[in-house]
C-alpha cells in the first residue's frame, strides 16, 4: 500500500514539475506570440508582394522554357554555316593561284566554293528565321536580358551577311569573279597559243599543199577539252557571251591574218577600176583562186574548231561564233568584190570572168551551204545568192548582146596593113572558147539557170544559134570593111588574109560547129582573092619586060623600059611593103608565086638588055637591081608586126546597148559580086572553082605573053 502511496506522491510531484515547465513554456511562447504579432503583421503585408514574385517567376521560368526550345532548333544550322563559311574561305585561297598550272583542279575548286557559297546562303536564311523566332519571343514573354537581347541581334546581323556573302563573291573584285576572269584570260592564252597564220606568199602547188594539211589537222584533244571545259564553267555562270567575245577575236584575227598572206588588198580597191575589165582580169583570177583556198582551207578549219569547243553548248553557239569570223575576216571583202566585177561596165572580155566566177562558186557550192547554211549566217548566204543572180544575169545579158556588139564594130576602120582584124582574132578565139570544153558547160548551165528563172525551157541549140548569128556579123563587118580599101588590091589582101583566119579554125571548136562546108568555102574565097591579088597588083609590072619585038629596040628604048620597071617595082614594092600576110605559110606561097612569075622574066630581059646594049660600056649603072636582090626582096615582102597580130582582147567594147530584140537576119556575102547568100553550098563551091581556075589562067596566059 505504502508503495502504492510512495508511487502515487513521485506520479504526483512529476506531475507537478511538468506543469511548471509547460506553464513556463506557455509563458515563453505567450511571450514570443506577443513578439511575433507584428512580425506576422509584416509577413502578411509582404504576402501579396511575395505571391505577386512567384507568379512572375514561374512565367519566366516558362518563358525561358520556350526560348530554349527555339535555340536548339537554331544551333545546327548556325554551327553548319559556320563550318562551311571556315571551309569557303579556305576555298578562297585555293583560286588565288592560276588556272594554267592545273585547269580541272582548278576548275573543281570553283565548284566546290559555289557550293559553298550556295549552301551558306541556303543554311544562313534557315538559321535567320529561328533567330528571328527568338527575338520575337524575347520580346512578346517580356524578357528584359538585354544582354541576351544583343547577342540574338548580333547573331542575326552576322547571318545576314553570311547570307549575301555569295552576292558579293560574284560582284566586282569578289573571288569568285576573280576567278572567272581568270578562266577568260586562260581561255584567251590557249587560243592564242594555237592559233597560228598559215603562212603563205602564194598559191604554188607545194605551198597549197602545205596549207591543206595545216588547215585539215585540228588541235590537239587536251586543249579541245580544256577550251569546252572553260565554255561550260562560264555557261554555267551566263558569261558565254565574253567567251564567245574572245574566241571570235582571236579566231577572226588568225584567219584575217591567214588570208592577208594571200595579198588581198585587190578586194578594197576603188569601184571605178571596175569598169576596165582588162585590167582587172587577172585580179578576177586571184579571186577565184583565193576564195576556193578561203573556204576549202581557212572557213573550213574555222567551222570544225567551232563546233569542236562549242559542241557541248549547242550547235546555234557554234556557228553563232563562225559566222561572226568569217564575216570579221573577209569573206563579205570576197562576195563584195564578185559584186563590184558583175555590176561593172558590160564589156564581152567580161562574159568569160563571168564564167570563171559562176564555175568557181558553182564548185564551192556544198562547201558554201555546208558552211553557211546556219541562221547565224543568214547575211553570207543572202550575200552569196545575190551574186550568184547577179553573175547570171550578167553573163546572159552579155552573151544575148554579142551579135550586136559585132555589128556595131562595122563602123569601124580595117586594118592599114590589110592584116587580120584584132575583133576578128578576137571574135573566132572568143567563140572557140565559149565553144570549148572550160566554159560551154559553164554557159550551158548559166543559160539553162537563167531561162528557169523566166519560167522558160533551155533548148539545146542556144549556143550554135547564137555563134552562128555572131558569124554571120562577121562576115558582113568583113564585106563593108573590104570597100573601105581606095586600093582594090589591098582589099583582096585583105580578104585574102581573113578568110585564111577563117579556114585555119579547122580542127577547132568553132570549126567544127561551123562544119567542113563552111571551111570548104573559106579555102576556096582564100585561093580566089590571091589570085585577084596576084593578078591586080604584079600583072601590069611584067609589061615595060616583055620580050615581044625585043630585038628591034633601041639601046634607048631598052634603057627606058627597064628605068620603068624599076620605077613601077620601086612604088609597088615601097606600097606593099607595109602589107601584111599574116599566115606564114600562105605569105610564103604568095611570096613564092611572085618569084616564080616575076624573077624569069626579069632574068631573061637583064640577059637580052646585056647583049643588046654591050657596046655600051655603062650599062651596069642601068640595072639597078640584081636578080638575086630582086627575089631576096620579094621573098621578104608581108612580113607581119607579131605584136600587131597577138591575139588581144581588145576592140570589142558593150556600151549602153540596149537589145532591139530583133531576130538577126541571114548573112549575105557580097564578097564577089553580091551573088554568093551563104558559104559551103556545092552550087556555090563549083561555081568558086570556076571562077578561080578562069582567073589563074588568065594571070599564066599573060605571064607566058610577056
Amino acid at each position: 500500500m505504502a508503495m502504492a502511496v510512495v508511487e502515487s506522491i513521485e506520479n504526483l510531484v512529476s506531475a507537478r514539475q511538468l506543469l511548471q515547465t509547460s506553464l513556463e513554456k506557455s509563458r515563453t511562447l505567450a511571450s514570443a506570440l506577443d513578439k511575433m504579432g507584428p512580425r506576422l503583421e509584416e509577413v502578411n503585408q509582404r504576402l501579396p508582394s511575395l505571391e505577386a514574385a512567384a507568379r512572375s517567376n514561374s512565367i519566366q521560368q516558362c518563358a525561358f522554357s520556350r526560348i530554349r526550345d527555339h535555340v536548339d532548333r537554331a544551333i545546327g544550322p548556325a554551327a553548319a554555316v559556320l563550318k562551311v563559311f571556315d571551309t569557303a574561305r579556305e576555298l578562297e585561297k585555293s583560286l588565288l593561284s592560276d588556272p594554267c598550272s592545273d585547269l580541272f583542279d582548278y576548275l573543281s575548286v570553283m565548284n566546290l566554293l559555289e557550293e559553298a557559297l550556295q549552301f551558306l546562303s541556303d543554311n544562313c536564311e534557315l538559321a535567320i528565321k529561328w533567330l528571328e523566332g527568338i527575338f520575337e519571343c524575347v520580346e512578346d514573354n517580356a524578357v528584359t536580358n538585354d544582354w541576351c537581347l544583343l547577342n540574338v541581334k548580333k547573331s542575326l546581323r552576322i547571318l545576314q551577311e553570311l547570307q549575301v556573302y555569295e552576292e558579293r563573291a560574284r560582284l566586282e573584285g569578289g573571288p569568285l569573279s576573280a576567278a572567272f576572269r581568270k578562266l577568260e584570260i586562260e581561255f584567251k592564252q590557249l587560243l592564242l597559243e594555237n592559233s597560228v597564220p598559215l603562212a603563205l606568199d602564194s598559191l604554188a602547188t607545194s605551198t597549197a599543199e602545205q596549207a591543206s594539211v595545216f588547215a585539215s589537222s585540228s588541235w590537239p584533244v587536251p586543249v579541245i577539252q580544256k577550251l569546252q571545259a572553260i565554255v561550260q564553267r562560264l555557261n554555267s555562270d551566263n558569261q558565254l557571251e565574253s567567251c564567245m567575245s574572245v574566241y571570235v577575236d582571236v579566231r577572226s584575227s588568225n584567219a584575217k591574218q591567214s588570208l592577208q598572206a594571200l595579198g588581198l588588198d585587190y578586194l578594197e580597191m576603188s569601184i571605178t577600176k571596175f569598169d576596165d575589165v582588162q585590167s582587172i582580169e587577172g585580179y578576177i583570177d586571184q579571186w577565184s583562186k583565193h576564195l576556193v583556198f578561203a573556204v576549202k582551207h581557212v572557213y573550213e578549219l574555222e567551222h570544225r574548231l567551232c563546233n569542236d569547243v562549242f559542241k557541248k553548248i549547242g550547235s546555234e553557239v557554234a556557228m553563232g561564233c563562225f559566222s561572226k569570223i568569217a564575216s570579221q575576216s573577209g569573206i563579205l571583202a570576197f562576195l563584195q568584190f564578185g559584186k563590184h566585177v558583175a555590176e561593172s561596165k558590160k564589156d564581152p572580155i567580161k562574159l568569160l570572168k563571168l564564167l570563171d566566177m559562176f564555175a568557181s562558186l558553182n564548185n564551192l557550192r556544198f562547201d558554201f551551204n555546208r558552211l553557211f547554211g546556219g541562221e547565224g549566217c543568214i547575211k553570207i548566204k543572202n550575200q552569196t545568192r545575190d551574186l550568184i543572180k547577179k553573175i547570171v544575169d550578167g553573163a546572159c545579158e552579155i552573151f544575148w548582146e554579142l551579135p550586136l556588139q559585132v555589128e556595131l564594130q562595122r563602123r569601124s576602120s580595117p586594118p592599114s596593113d590589110g592584116s587580120v582584124p584584132k575583133l576578128i582574132s578576137f571574135v573566132t578565139c572568143y567563140c572557140n572558147q565559149l565553144l570549148g570544153d572550160d566554159y560551154r558547160p559553164t554557159l550551158t548551165q548559166v543559160l539553162v539557170i537563167h531561162q528557169s528563172w523566166k519560167q522558160e525551157k533551155y533548148q539545146e541549140g542556144l549556143i550554135p544559134n547564137q555563134v552562128h548569128d555572131i558569124m554571120k556579123e562577121i562576115g558582113l563587118n568583113l564585106d563593108g570593111w573590104s570597100k573601105a580599101y581606095e586600093d582594090i588590091s589591098l582589099s583582096y589582101l585583105f580578104m585574102m588574109n581573113n578568110h585564111c583566119h577563117f579556114r585555119n579554125l579547122k580542127g577547132t571548136k568553132l570549126g567544127d560547129m561551123m562544119g567542113d562546108s563552111w571551111l570548104t568555102a573559106h579555102e576556096q574565097y582564100r585561093d580566089f582573092y590571091a589570085v585577084l591579088y596576084l593578078k591586080k597588083s604584079w600583072q601590069s609590072l611584067l609589061a615595060p619586060l616583055s620580050q615581044k619585038g625585043l630585038t628591034s629596040l633601041s639601046g634607048e628604048d631598052l634603057v627606058e623600059r627597064l628605068t620603068t620597071f624599076n620605077e613601077a617595082f620601086d612604088e609597088c614594092y615601097k606600097k606593099q611593103s607595109n602589107w601584111v600576110i599574116c599566115n606564114e605559110i600562105l605569105r610564103e606561097k604568095v611570096c613564092k608565086h611572085l618569084v616564080q612569075a616575076i624573077i624569069p622574066v626579069y632574068m631573061c630581059y637583064l640577059q637580052n638588055f646585056s647583049l643588046l646594049v654591050e657596046q655600051d660600056a655603062n650599062v651596069g649603072k642601068y640595072v639597078k637591081y640584081s636578080v638575086q636582090n630582086l627575089e631576096k626582096m620579094l621573098s621578104s615582102l608581108f612580113q607581119p608586126n607579131l605584136t600587131s597580130f597577138r591575139v588581144t582582147k581588145q576592140g570589142l567594147l558593150l556600151g549602153n546597148v540596149k537589145s532591139t530584140g530583133r531576130g538577126m537576119e541571114n548573112m549575105v556575102s557580097s564578097l564577089f559580086q553580091q551573088k554568093l547568100r551563104r558559104y559551103g553550098s556545092i552550087k556555090q563551091a563549083h561555081w568558086i572553082g570556076k571562077i578561080k581556075n578562069f582567073v589563074t589562067n588568065q594571070f599564066r596566059l599573060t605571064v607566058t605573053a610577056i
